[in-house]
């Protein structure tokens, strides 16, 4: 898929914006990344309201291979085929697929920075001054009265 294919994809849905991510394009829109569109199709993103109708459709979650496992990312699942034909019905699958990275988005609430205090280490006791001679043996001084 090359970026003017997915332009004219989504022009019933809005404006989007489109970027080189891994080995396809991330597609956001309002600032929020809500598809992929990748060597193996496109994806939308996907929440447990919205999986369902992914299911009911036959679509999987998306997947890639590493030297030792198959990972599934839960978050992204196949766009169904039918709708690269019926551009309104992908336009409401779109703007499902937004809401549901816009409510992932609140999930996640930025970490709130932690505070770290110093603990006071204990003051080294600074080392007694010896007592000379003359502070010993002091005399008392006499008064006039």
């Amino acid at each position: 898929m090359d970026r003017e294919f997915l332009i004219d994809l989504f022009a019933d849905f809005g404006p989007v914006t489109i970027r080189r991510m891994f080995s396809g394009y991330g597609i956001s829109a309002d600032g929020t990344n809500f598809a992929l569109a990748l060597r193996a199709g496109l994806f939308f993103r996907a929440d447990e309201q919205t999986i369902p109708s992914f299911e009911a459709e036959g679509s999987a979650p998306f997947q890639y291979q590493t030297r030792a496992k198959t990972v599934t990312v839960n978050s992204y699942w196949q766009l169904p085929a039918r709708l690269f034909d019926d551009s309104e019905e992908l336009a409401q699958w779109a703007r499902a697929a937004l809401a549901a990275a816009q409510r992932a988005k609140v999930k996640k609430r930025p970490k709130a920075k932690k505070i770290v205090r110093k603990v006071a280490k204990p003051a080294k006791k600074a080392p007694a001054k010896k007592a000379t001679k003359k502070a010993a043996v002091r005399k008392p001084t006499k008064r006039k009265a």
